[in-house]
């Protein structure tokens, strides 16, 4: 890689909070340069609403936000139109909750990958200062102090950890991500780990660069800690390729037995009852999700974390009708003959004028089912417009129109002149 690449960070964003702020502003004192901050925010009056006090926008130029609704969102799709925005040559995926801890965290994340070591270097997660006991040393374990290089060597050793990876905060080399398909295009949860047991059946490594901290932590409930690992199931199930020889469940039980022994050690034992409690909810909620296939779909909606993602894949799957009256977190007045219009900036006529639509059909491209993991797919090679808001398309067309007048004004000067000399 070059000794100084360029750097993107893509966000994907819904209802971002306070952290949001905070991360941009450490975004934008980081000691290593960042070109663009890409943001895939769903629900645009979420977005809006927190703006309305900040002006993030306009005090930073290099932000790019894209608004979609709810039922267009997906981790994996979402995420690969992120790239498609971006021309950088490495990328790093964050989300809107995760604050870097220090101002080199870009710098020491995307180091492995200039010194050509990994082709992805996640970040250190350390809980937020009051978090409870057992959501730091569960931080702790899954992200020890010290970093490690992991390959396809490491399998027999570190089990399933040797694919662990997490958007969180990551960085990846843009040309191997080209070369290896990018993240899978309809996918539940997952898209970074997978993407990382590819990067590894490949030859490459990946780094956990634990010089790199940001700071992220949840205090999720037993009915969310279900559906998330519900969706986990699922995710695991659907790719058999990676995890079908690979348990999980070792792992889950050694961080619950570590997790007792730390609680007793820091006479916290109290908090015992409520580890098995949270235990027992993610293992019931992966197991069901393990099994999806055979549960009625109206069930597996009320399971999962993401029910708007079941509408899709069904599309996706079948290339079922879309009924645009049902509701995509839109107004009537976003609608155009039943398409949603997604504006790339603040221009709301003139963008709808130039005729820049969008629908969930155009969004998933329907493929048969056995086909739906296309390896093959190498991104357009031309993608100059592609990440570019409206505004800025239009102020690049206004530009060159101002220099083609001022070069007819200017060759009009001079025959004019001629015609005087001929005189």
């Amino acid at each position: 890689m070059i000794d100084r690449p360029t750097v993107d960070v893509i966000i994907p964003s819904y209802k971002p909070g306070e952290s949001y702020i905070k991360l941009i502003e450490m975004l934008e004192k980081q000691t290593y340069p960042i070109n663009r901050i890409i943001v895939m925010n769903t629900e645009e009056q979420y977005y809006t609403s927190l703006m309305f006090n900040h002006s993030l926008d306009k005090v930073y130029d290099n932000i790019h936000v894209t608004h979609i609704s709810k039922r267009e969102f997906n981790h994996g799709r979402t995420r690969r139109d992120g790239v498609l925005r971006s021309e950088a040559d490495i990328f790093v995926m964050m989300t809107d909750d995760a604050v870097p801890k220090s101002e080199d965290m870009i710098e020491n994340l995307i180091s492995p990958l200039v010194s050509n070591k990994a082709v992805v270097s996640y970040a250190r997660q350390v809980a937020k200062k009051n978090s409870n006991e057992i959501e730091k040393f569960t931080r702790n374990f899954n992200y020890p102090r010290k970093s490690r290089l992991k390959g396809i060597e490491d399998l027999k050793e570190l089990g399933i950890k040797t694919y662990f990876c997490s958007n969180v905060c990551a960085a990846y080399n843009r040309d191997v991500y080209e070369e290896l398909g990018g993240f899978e295009e309809y996918i539940i949860f997952n898209e970074d780990m997978i993407y990382a047991a590819h990067a590894i059946k490949a030859g490459y490594k990946i780094a956990y660069t634990a010089s790199a901290e940001v700071i992220h932590s949840h205090d999720y409930g037993n009915i969310a800690l279900f559906k998330r690992n519900f969706d986990l199931g699922v995710s695991q199930a659907d790719h058999p390729e990676i995890f079908k020889n690979i348990s999980s469940s070792a792992e889950g039980k050694k961080l619950v037995s570590k997790t007792i022994e730390h609680l007793k050690k820091r006479r916290k034992s109290i908090l015992i009852p409520k580890l098995i409690v949270n235990s027992a909810f993610k293992l019931m909620g992966y197991k069901l999700g393990y099994m999806y296939e055979y549960l009625p779909k109206w069930l597996v909606k009320r399971l999962s974390s993401l029910p708007e993602y079941w509408v899709g894949k069904d599309v996706y799957e079948n290339n079922k009708k879309i009924n645009y009256n049902a509701g995509y977190g839109i107004k009537g007045e976003e609608r155009i003959d039943g398409r949603k219009i997604h504006k790339a900036s603040s221009v709301d006529n003139t963008y709808r004028e130039a005729g820049h639509k969008s629908t969930l059909k155009d969004e998933i491209k329907v493929r048969p089912k056995d086909k739906m993991i296309d390896r093959s797919h190498v991104p357009e090679p031309n993608r100059d417009v592609a990440w570019k808001s409206y505004s800025e398309t239009v102020a690049k067309e206004e530009t060159a129109k101002k220099e083609s007048s001022k070069e007819e004004a200017s060759k009009e000067e001079n025959s004019s002149e001629d015609k005087k000399e001929e005189a």
